[in-house]
């Protein structure tokens, strides 16, 4: 795959390129050196307040139906598209910076979450996916660290 940034006969940089996209494929997401015209990748926003945990996309022009949100106990996926609308201009000048296409984004979630709680809604062009968590303490003990055989003794100390 030629992307312009490199000239073909130039074998280690197609590798590398040939390894970013794997490397980034491999997480459900497009290289970011490379541009392509089919690629939107919508902004999102991960936080915790109080007791629940929000990711908030920002999906412009979006409706419910274009959206699919799917939930793990250990991920949020969101997959969904935004369609070219064609638009015929015969005089004048006509440009489009907008973003087209399909997109993936997967949000590993912490523990915690309940996941069978978690709500999603759209308003003014943002989903916000909202879960409950209960808290998680920590468990800690002390360890008592015992000292290597040396001959017959051992000696142990607290730590």
């Amino acid at each position: 795959m030629y992307t312009g940034l490199m000239k073909p006969e130039f074998p280690f940089l197609r590798r590398l390129t040939s390894d970013l996209n794997y490397f980034f494929n491999r997480f459900g997401v497009e290289n970011p050196f490379v541009e392509t015209e089919t690629t939107w990748t919508p902004t999102l926003e991960v936080f915790e307040k109080g007791n629940e945990f929000f990711v908030k996309v920002d999906v412009p022009g979006l409706k419910p139906e274009d959206l699919t949100v799917e939930i793990t106990e250990s991920a949020l996926a969101i997959k969904g598209e935004r369609k070219l609308e064609k638009e015929e201009k015969d005089t004048g000048f006509y440009r489009c910076e907008r973003s087209y296409g399909s997109f993936y984004r997967s949000i590993p979630l912490p523990e915690g979450v309940k996941i069978d709680l978690a709500k999603a809604t759209i308003k003014n062009g943002v989903l916000e996916v909202k879960m409950p968590t209960t808290p998680i303490e920590a468990k800690k003990r002390r360890l008592e660290i015992a000292e290597a055989v040396v001959g017959e003794k051992v000696t142990k100390h607290a730590a």
